[in-house]
């Protein structure tokens, strides 16, 4: 008996890990998504499609810095590009069309917080954006976003050691309007970023932050709030890197679903490198479905390449609203549309408290105070009609 043996081509081993991924700036470099990647299986690919294309042509999109001040950075000036490597196709397509990136400065201690309005007028849009928190630094940002727009958009933020910076993304776009932003930060030597990603507004919203805790004794807050109502896909894949030594990281995203086709969907990927030792991680996610029809997914992934931590865990929970609470307050007099109110907001408002900021905790209540109000007047009219 003879044995022949031959050679074959490798067999294909897809990506699985954020780790992984591949990074470029040349947009020729990304396979036009098809689905089956792990980092698009859930994303409606049809309503990202224009920002698939590097030729598309440019819609427009104004960008307002309040209080700071700002620059442009073309490719290749500094800092822009030390953090931000893209990693899927809208972010290299934005890095070759945002011609000129608005570059913000933070030094030393402020006390009211900087605002960066982002409003779109129609079409396809790039931009980018670099936000650098200078060593010692304190400072919070409001990164608001309105209009109407297709918009792939790369935000690089900086946090220089023993900085201390606080960055909330507000998403309040007119229906129909699609966002892929693609969040890179590093984060230096005894620096601390508190990350917010707050969604309401969008037909499809995919916010993705990758932080870097760099530095040792860095440290990362990661917290998210949505509100997906009928037909709305919001969407976040987070990376937490703990790279430094005695890092910690704090992971925690709360969404609320209402009404037929109301998706929301949430990775969560921490990284715990062989350096990172004495570091301290928990991520969370937890959905509230308030009606049928809607759909919440969650993946929460640990890679540990180190015993010498002080701790690390994942959760993750998905469930229907609380019947048991909603009789609970009707029994005690209070009407059903309060009841649901006060559930819903009691909810949700664990993420708002965790900003630190009076004045955009205010603002912030009042939004979800208005989703509220339309979802659960919708609801109650369904239930009287049945």
């Amino acid at each position: 008996m003879t044995t022949v043996y031959t050679e074959t081509e490798p067999a294909f081993i897809p990506v699985q890990t954020r780790s992984e991924r591949p990074h470029s700036y040349d947009p020729s470099d990304f396979e036009r998504p098809t689905g089956r990647e792990v980092n698009w299986r859930h994303t409606p690919l049809d309503a990202l499609a224009p920002l698939f294309d590097v030729d598309a042509a440019a819609g427009d999109l104004d960008v307002t810095v309040t209080d700071a001040a700002a620059s442009a950075l073309r490719v290749g000036d500094a800092p822009r590009g030390s953090v931000f490597r893209p990693e899927d196709l809208p972010a290299a397509v934005a890095w070759v069309r945002a011609t000129e990136a608005d570059h913000v400065v933070l030094e030393g201690e402020r006390d009211e917080p900087v605002f960066i309005e982002v409003t779109g007028r129609g079409g396809v849009a790039h931009a980018h954006l670099v936000i650098e928190a200078r060593p010692n630094a304190h400072a919070t940002v409001v990164l608001r976003h309105r209009g109407s727009t297709t918009l792939a958009q790369n935000v690089e933020i900086i946090v220089g050691d023993g900085a201390h910076l606080e960055l909330v993304s507000v998403q309040e776009w007119n229906g129909g309007s699609v966002h892929a932003a693609s969040h890179q930060a590093r984060v230096d030597r005894d620096a601390t970023l508190r990350h917010v990603v707050v969604s309401f507004g969008g037909a499809v919203v995919r916010v993705n932050p990758s932080i870097e805790l760099a530095g040792t004794g860095s440290r990362a807050e990661l917290y998210g709030l949505s509100y997906s109502d009928s037909g709305q896909h919001l969407e976040s894949q987070v990376y937490l890197y703990h790279k430094g030594a005695e890092t910690t990281g704090d992971v925690l995203y709360k969404g609320a679903l209402q009404g037929a086709g109301a998706r929301s969907v949430w990775i969560g990927d921490v990284l715990i490198g062989p350096d990172a030792t004495g570091t301290d991680s928990y991520e969370a996610n937890r959905n509230l479905v308030l009606t049928d029809g809607a759909r919440a997914e969650s993946i929460p992934n640990l890679e540990i390449e180190t015993g010498d931590i002080r701790g690390a865990g994942h959760a993750s929970a998905t469930g229907r609203f609380d019947d048991e609470q909603l009789f609970y307050l009707q029994a005690r007099g209070i009407p059903e549309p309060e009841a649901r109110r006060l559930v819903v907001l009691g909810f949700l408002s664990e993420i708002v408290q965790r900003i630190g900021v009076p004045s955009l905790e205010d603002e912030l209540t009042e939004l979800i105070e208005r989703e509220l109000a339309q979802g659960i007047s919708a609801t109650v009219s369904e239930g009287a009609s049945a």
